[in-house]
């Protein structure tokens, strides 16, 4: 159960953080990121897990890859973002964070338009002319 460990490692790092936020903001700021780049790393490897059946399942459906890749992508702009935001927000800057999260919401767009654009071709060749 993978989950009790990252719980685990998670609670017992808010309490350490309440007690020295007061003390050492500094050192509690990094014993924060730490903690999360340290849950992300251990999580990689189920992340390579989801990405190999998806890229198997693709392969088996003949679906193209390149919209495997950019939907891959996505997820991973969507996950960097949104980590890189809460950093900062930990750290009392919202106005960066919310600005990380906009850069994140553009970048997914701009990788999200040729598969928009690919669905309004197919669905154009659909209707009659």
């Amino acid at each position: 159960m993978e989950i009790i460990q990252i719980v685990g490692l998670g609670l017992s790092a808010t309490i350490l953080l309440v007690v020295l936020r007061g003390q050492s903001p500094q050192i509690a700021f990094l014993l924060s990121l730490l903690v999360g780049v340290f849950i992300f790393i251990f999580l990689l490897d189920k992340i390579q897990v989801v990405i190999y059946l998806l890229q198997r399942l693709s392969v088996q459906a003949g679906i193209e890859m390149i919209f495997l890749q950019t939907i891959l992508k996505i997820i991973g702009i969507a996950y960097i973002a949104e980590f890189a935001a809460q950093i900062a927000k930990d750290s009392g800057e919202g106005s960066i964070a919310a600005k990380i999260e906009l850069a994140g919401k553009v970048l997914i767009l701009v990788l999200a338009l040729p598969i928009v654009q690919r669905v309004i071709e197919t669905v154009l060749n659909l209707l009659p002319a």
